[in-house]
């Protein structure tokens, strides 16, 4: 049973019912993961990567022929860091599948085998800690050992796997690229929302990954299917969803999927059985969102050192914008200089609050570039 009545689900997959179209960008991962192809996906975050992975996982055809294993890299800080998640990972998907799936696991695993125990029943807990991971490269080896070993083929989902080019270690990619390589029996999704540098990883020739996968990007969601899944929901629960309310929602998401569940999300809380959602009801939804999170914006803004809140400012007010570092651009905003603009993207970018994408920034948080826009 679901936790709460919205049909609009804002974090984490609840199942098909409740996930928006996506039936091509399915159909291509079903083909690639058949015929034998990893995949890179390439999408701005929020555009709903994890949910399209996790939907695609969750197919009985899938489940029943492969054991798939998803894990977030974006808060990992090193190589230890990843082998604690996937191992962890792997564990507890392996766990329904009983002790004589997991012990071929655990037997397999000995630079950490200390650390997953098992109780009389069989049931497993994983208390490996980053400081038990003293051996990475022989941990990692034996992971990947394990997915050849596994009774199964396996699939493996990185998400945020640009990730990887913020560790310290070196070489990191060459050598999860080896190891992909010589796996038989597993196949791997990489995605990844920094559009520039997952396409570097996968198309410039120097790099350990070029060619080494099938690129897949994604986009918004067609808006005619996401209307007929909006009326769906709210006719199902006795709610009618006019004409041209999705079209106002869209324009003001850009079509991010994140942005435009979490704006039906709200128009579906205010509004009661037996009521209709009107199209002026969508500027009240948007009025809802920014003031329950300006003072998180205002706490950002704050912590901000001042080239960089300011420099933000003048993004949110431009909209995308290509040429930061135009005069015309650094004197309508009273930047000081192209350089200044330059040094301040540098730290926006690192920090996520501005994403590129085809040589455009924009601020990465939709909502919070309505907020500043109403402020400044």
């Amino acid at each position: 049973m679901r936790p709460h009545d919205n049909p609009f689900i804002i974090s984490g997959y609840e199942g098909a019912h409740y996930f928006c179209d996506r039936l091509t960008e399915t159909e291509q991962l079903q083909r690639e993961i058949a015929n034998g192809n990893n995949i890179a996906l390439i999408a701005t975050r929020r555009m709903g990567k994890s949910g399209l992975i996790e939907h695609y996982f969750s197919n009985p055809e899938i489940q029943k022929r492969y054991y798939t294993f998803f894990i977030d890299i974006y808060d990992a800080q090193s190589l230890r860091e990843l082998i604690q998640k996937l191992s962890r990972e792997i564990l507890l998907r392996l766990k329904p599948y009983g002790i004589r799936v997991l012990q071929r696991f655990w037997d397999t695993m000995r630079t950490i085998q200390p650390g997953i125990t098992f109780s009389p029943l069989g049931e497993p807990t994983f208390n490996v800690q980053l400081g038990d991971i003293k051996q990475e490269d022989t941990t990692l080896e034996e992971i990947f050992q394990y997915l050849e070993l596994a009774d199964k083929p396996c699939i493996v989902a990185i998400d945020e796997f640009q990730q990887i080019n913020n560790f310290p270690e070196k070489n990191i990619e060459a050598k999860l690229r080896s190891y992909v390589q010589r796996s038989h029996n597993a196949q791997f999704i990489f995605s990844g929302s920094q559009r520039h540098t997952m396409s570097a990883m996968f198309t410039n020739a120097s790099r350990p990954f070029y060619q080494s996968v099938s690129l897949m990007h994604l986009g918004s969601i067609e808006i005619q299917a996401y209307e007929t899944f909006a009326k769906s929901l709210f006719a199902e629960n006795n709610r009618i969803l006019s004409d041209g309310v999705t079209e106002n929602v869209y324009a003001l998401s850009c079509g991010v999927t994140w942005y435009t569940q979490k704006l039906f999300n709200t128009l579906f809380a205010a509004t009661r059985e037996g009521e209709i959602c009107k199209k002026e009801h969508v500027a009240e939804a948007l009025d809802y969102i920014i003031k329950t999170q300006a003072y998180s914006y205002e706490e950002v803004l704050f912590r901000l050192p001042e080239k960089q809140k300011m420099v933000l400012i003048a993004l949110a007010k431009n909209g995308p914008t290509k040429s930061i570092t135009s005069a015309a651009f650094v004197e309508k905003y009273g930047l000081r200089s192209a350089s200044t603009v330059q040094s301040a993207m540098r730290g926006l970018l690192e920090k996520d609050f501005v994403t590129i994408e085809q040589g455009t920034y924009s601020v990465y948080d939709i909502f919070m570039a309505y907020w500043i826009q109403r402020e400044y």
